[in-house]
C-alpha cells in the first residue's frame, strides 16, 4: 500500500478526469488524499479519497474582454496557471510535511506540483486533461488549431511556428513564468512553456488514435483511455422513458460548465433543429427552463443529464468542444458537431476533425441554420459514424482503471509489497 497525493485545479474539467484515478487507487487499497478547491470536497469524498482543501479556491474563468484562441490561452497561462504556483507549493509542502506522500499525481495545469518536485518534493506524475500541448517536430504549436504536418514542408512549417510561438506569441508568458519561479527559488523553466510534464510518468487522457502522431513523443507519455467521470449525475428527467420509446434520432446539445451563455450553442441548436424529424435533448445547467421561452415540440431539456446513460442513445452530439465531453462521446462512438473557440477548444475540434468523426464549425457561436446544416450532414453521411465507432473500439480496448494502477504501481519510488508468505519486516 502506497500513499498517493492527487492535486487538481479547482474546476470540473480538471477534477472530473482524475476521479477514475482516485477510485482505481482506492479500490486497490492505497491511501489517497486529494488537494483541490473546497467546493469539490463532496465529489472527492465520493471517490473514497480524503479531501485536502486549497488555501484559496481560485476562479478558473477569465474576464470577458480577454478574447478567444491564443489571447485566451496567453491570459490563462499567466493568471490562472502561473500566478498560483507559490501558493500551491506552500500548500503542498505543508501537506507532505504533515503526512509524507510516495507520489504526487497532478493535473498538468497545476504547475505547483512540478515546481515542488524541482524543489526536492515527492515523485511527480502528470495527468493530461487536454489534447497534448507538447511541442513537436510533427505538429504546429498548441492553440492554433492547425492539423499536423509530417512532410518535409510540414515539418519546416512546424519548426518555424514553434519558434515564433515560444519567442513571440508566448514571450510575455515566459517572462511572467521566470519571475514567479524566481520568487520560489527556481531557475528559468527548461524547455518549452507548454511542455511541463513529469519526466517520469505522464498519464494522458484519451487514446493514441485520437492524438496527432509524433515521432518525438516522450517515452513517459502513456495513453490511458477515457478518464471520464462515471457518476449518474442524479435522477433521470421525467421525459426519459418517452425518449427511449421514441424512434426518431436523438441529438444532444451541451456546452459544458464554463461557457454558460446558452445563446452560444444551446439555443441556436434548439432553433435550428426545431422542425427536423429528430428529438433534441439539451443540458441547460442551472438555468430555469421557463427562461428559455416556449420550446419546440421535439425538444427536451434538463439541468444535468447522466452521460453514461444518455450517450448510448444518441445519433449525434452538438458540443462546444470540451475535452471531457468529447472523450465521453467518442468512447461511445457518437459523431460530433463542434463549435467552440475558448480554452483548449481550438485544439479539441481540430483533432476530432482530423480523426474524421465530426464536423467543425470554426466560426465560434453558430447560427441556427448552420447547426441544422451540420447536424443534417452528420446524420446523412455514414462515414462520420463509422469513424466514431472506429475510435470507440480503441477506447474499449483499454481498461483505464487497471492501466492507471499498473503504471502508478510500477513507479520505482513506491514501496514494494511483501511477497506472499513474508512477514512484512
Amino acid at each position: 500500500m502506497a500513499d498517493f497525493l492527487l492535486a487538481t485545479m479547482s474546476g470540473d474539467g480538471h477534477v472530473n478526469p482524475v476521479k477514475p484515478i482516485a477510485r482505481a487507487l482506492v479500490a486497490r487499497g492505497h491511501r489517497v488524499r486529494w488537494y483541490t478547491g473546497g467546493r469539490y470536497a463532496a465529489a472527492v469524498a465520493a471517490t473514497g479519497a480524503v479531501h485536502v482543501s486549497m488555501t484559496t479556491d481560485r476562479e478558473m474563468r477569465g474576464p470577458q474582454d480577454v478574447g478567444t484562441g491564443l489571447p485566451h490561452i496567453r491570459w490563462g497561462l499567466k493568471h490562472i496557471f502561473i500566478d498560483p504556483m507559490p501558493e500551491q507549493v506552500a500548500d503542498l509542502r505543508r501537506i507532505v510535511a504533515e503526512q509524507p506522500a510516495d507520489a504526487l499525481v497532478a493535473d498538468i495545469s497545476l504547475l505547483g506540483a512540478g515546481a515542488l518536485y524541482e524543489l526536492g518534493g515527492p515523485a511527480w506524475v502528470s495527468v493530461g486533461i487536454t489534447p497534448l500541448p507538447l511541442p513537436s517536430k510533427d505538429t504546429a504549436p498548441f492553440g492554433l488549431g492547425l492539423p499536423p504536418g509530417r512532410s518535409p514542408a510540414g515539418r519546416l512549417r512546424n519548426r518555424a511556428l514553434n519558434v515564433i510561438g515560444e519567442r513571440v506569441l508566448l514571450r510575455d508568458g515566459r517572462a511572467h513564468d521566470r519571475a514567479v519561479r524566481a520568487r520560489i527559488g527556481l531557475p528559468r523553466r527548461p524547455g518549452a512553456l507548454m511542455a511541463s510534464i513529469s519526466p517520469s510518468l505522464h498519464l494522458q487522457n484519451g487514446v493514441a488514435e485520437f492524438e496527432y502522431p509524433r515521432r518525438d513523443l516522450p517515452r513517459q507519455v502513456h495513453f490511458v483511455g477515457a478518464l471520464a467521470d462515471t457518476g449518474t449525475g442524479g435522477d433521470l428527467p421525467s421525459w426519459w422513458p418517452e425518449m427511449l420509446a421514441d424512434d426518431r434520432p436523438v441529438v444532444h446539445v451541451t456546452q459544458g460548465t464554463v461557457a454558460t451563455d446558452l445563446d452560444h450553442l444551446v439555443l441556436p441548436t434548439i432553433r435550428g433543429l426545431a422542425h427536423e424529424n429528430m428529438l433534441v435533448v439539451a443540458g441547460i445547467g442551472d438555468r430555469d427552463p421557463a427562461s428559455l421561452g416556449p420550446l419546440p415540440a421535439n425538444v427536451r431539456v434538463a439541468p444535468f443529464l447522466p452521460h453514461d446513460q444518455l450517450l448510448p442513445q444518441l445519433a449525434a452530439m452538438v458540443t462546444n468542444g470540451g475535452y471531457g465531453a468529447v472523450q465521453k462521446a467518442l468512447s461511445h462512438g457518437v459523431p460530433l458537431v463542434v463549435a467552440g473557440v475558448t480554452e483548449d477548444k481550438q485544439e479539441v475540434p481540430a483533432r476530432v476533425a482530423w480523426c474524421g468523426a465530426r464536423i467543425n464549425r470554426r466560426t465560434g457561436p453558430p447560427t441556427a441554420a448552420a447547426v441544422a446544416t451540420a447536424v443534417g450532414a452528420l446524420l446523412d453521411d455514414p462515414r462520420y459514424r463509422t469513424e466514431a465507432r472506429r475510435l470507440q473500439r480503441s477506447y474499449a480496448a483499454v481498461d483505464t482503471g487497471a492501466r492507471v494502477v499498473e503504471l502508478l504501481e510500477n513507479l520505482s519510488v513506491l514501496p514494494v509489497a511483501p511477497a506472499e508468505g513474508a512477514d512484512g519486516h
